[in-house]
């Protein structure tokens, strides 16, 4: 068993060094504010071109402010050599600090599943602005396709997902929302402009199950049909599950948006 722990334990730490060297680093700088972020550009990248784009988002674990600790998860999918070649994308893992948080809401870790409080109304949080604003700022230069701009995110991000396509409702092309929440309040306003991966782990402990299916159920009701997936045994690590999805990054990438 030990042996095996080892093994997991050095087959993560090759991958994390993999997306070292292939995400190079940078920050994002907005009102004396600062987003540091890793970014990984298409394999024989053309300037001239331009290139769909995936924001990730980590979840709370991830938070910190090393620029780097945020590829622990689902950097892999992005730097495997097939997925490159197959889906050339700029893409782009920001890091969200300790102190804050990527959606606008109040979490309660007294008991677990944790309690969350939504804030739909209120102003996003630095961190998720400035993410948002990133996005945009390799729009304004011209190097991405509009039309395929996606986002996703695990956990907390998960939770920002839902939020940054609430708040630029125009923006995405696609989303996936791994083991997440958020408001049911303002999903009719973008549930059919951005399609929606819906991923959950049905023994989840830590953000219950129920909340990708509150939200699930929303865009339904909104006329949307997103693709729901609960995995019968997996608990708050489903991301691990959803990124051995054969389909994962062919399902984003299958959706254009109209502009």
């Amino acid at each position: 068993m030990k042996n095996q722990l080892a093994f997991i334990i050095a087959l993560l730490g090759s991958a994390v060094m993999l997306a070292q060297d292939s995400f190079e680093r940078a920050v994002y700088h907005s009102d004396g504010d600062s987003l540091q972020y890793r970014i990984q550009y298409p394999l024989n990248y053309d300037k001239a071109k331009q290139y769909p784009l995936v924001l990730f988002l980590h979840g709370a674990g991830e938070r910190g402010s090393d620029n780097e600790t945020q590829l622990t998860h689902g950097a892999q999918v992005f730097t495997n050599t097939g997925n490159r070649n197959a889906f050339p994308a700029i893409v782009i893992f920001p890091q969200c600090p300790k102190d804050s948080y990527w959606a606008n809401v109040d979490v309660d870790r007294s008991t677990y599943p944790i309690g969350i409080t939504f804030h739909p109304d209120k102003k996003p949080t630095p961190h998720l602005k400035m993410a948002a604003e990133l996005v945009n700022s390799f729009i304004e230069d011209g190097k991405v396709d509009t039309s395929r701009v996606y986002i996703a995110g695990l956990s907390m991000g998960g939770m920002g997902t839902y939020e940054i396509v609430q708040r630029n409702p125009g923006t995405f092309a696609a989303a996936i929302a791994i083991c997440g929440a958020g408001s049911t309040d303002s999903v009719k306003d973008y549930a059919l402009k951005t399609p929606f991966w819906v991923i959950h782990g049905a023994d989840d402990n830590v953000v219950k199950p129920t909340y990708s299916l509150q939200m699930a159920e929303a865009m339904l009701d909104a006329g949307a049909k997103p693709r729901v997936s609960v995995y019968e045994h997996a608990n708050h690590n489903s991301w691990d599950t959803a990124f051995a999805e054969p389909d994962f990054l062919q399902w984003l990438f299958s959706h254009t948006k109209a502009n």
